[in-house]
């Protein structure tokens, strides 16, 4: 129970910007769910419960196992005729989804691992028909180099500074993070109009976990505060995560 509260913590945000992004789609043609498409979507975890609230989505992912559990989460939630996993990724997209067929792509911690970031932004593109809506989770590196820091990694907290993809030495396991002035011109070089970024895990990532399980209320006060921060350009560049969403 601790794990899932401190997971609704760190992507509440994300739920609730999307759900906005999502309504103002829904409104061109009212009464319809949306086809969407979730690139690197796993198990299920946005896919099932935008299945349960009526729209049809597609999860592309390269794991097997992780299809697997998809399917038995959204036949749990009795949304089986509504979510469909298709084995493949990123540079396979417009052969599995279909070109503009979708209102919406979501594309969560999947950007950093791909061989080409612009041309999965532009496979994306032409997945989503248009006006659609890309919903896209980034790491940045302003987050890690403040994290080195303060773990006292002082050396590895000045390379991720100042290396291109933003790692920290030859042991850091992300490929890559992206800064926000970076991701909007890789955006825009793939055809993209960013209209809203957010920050995500500005705290939640540094609060002590003994604090939120434990103090009555505090993982709706970080919940809050998170909130709050979450357009703050100065808190913004220090979250751990950036969240924009953007249309084609």
């Amino acid at each position: 129970m601790v794990d899932r509260r401190r997971r609704a913590v760190r992507t509440a945000l994300v739920g609730e910007a999307l759900r906005v992004a999502l309504a103002g789609r829904a409104r061109v043609d009212p009464g319809a769910g949306l086809d969407i498409v979730d690139l690197g979507g796993g198990t299920g975890g946005f896919a099932v419960p935008l299945a349960v609230e009526g729209h049809r989505v597609t999860v592309v992912d390269p794991s097997p196992d992780a299809l697997a559990s998809l399917e038995r989460r959204a036949s749990d939630e009795g949304v089986s005729d509504l979510v469909r996993g298709v084995q493949g990724d990123a540079a396979e997209l417009p052969g599995l989804a279909g070109e503009s067929s979708a209102d919406a792509v979501l594309c969560h911690g999947v950007l950093e691992y791909v061989d080409d970031p612009v041309q999965a932004l532009q496979a994306m593109a032409s997945v989503l028909r248009a006006g659609g809506v890309l919903s896209l989770l980034v790491a940045q590196r302003n987050a890690v180099v403040l994290a080195r820091a303060l773990a006292g990694h002082l050396a590895e907290a000045r390379v991720a500074l100042q290396d291109p993809d933003g790692r920290w030495g030859a042991n850091d396991p992300m490929p890559r993070r992206f800064d926000e002035a970076g991701i909007n011109a890789q955006l825009a070089d793939a055809g993209f109009m960013v209209h809203t970024v957010h920050g995500v895990r500005t705290f939640a990532d540094l609060v002590p976990s003994a604090f939120v399980d434990s103090e009555p209320g505090a993982a709706e006060s970080l919940a809050e505060l998170e909130r709050t921060a979450s357009q703050h350009p100065a808190f913004r560049a220090l979250a751990t995560q950036l969240h924009i969403l953007a249309t084609r």
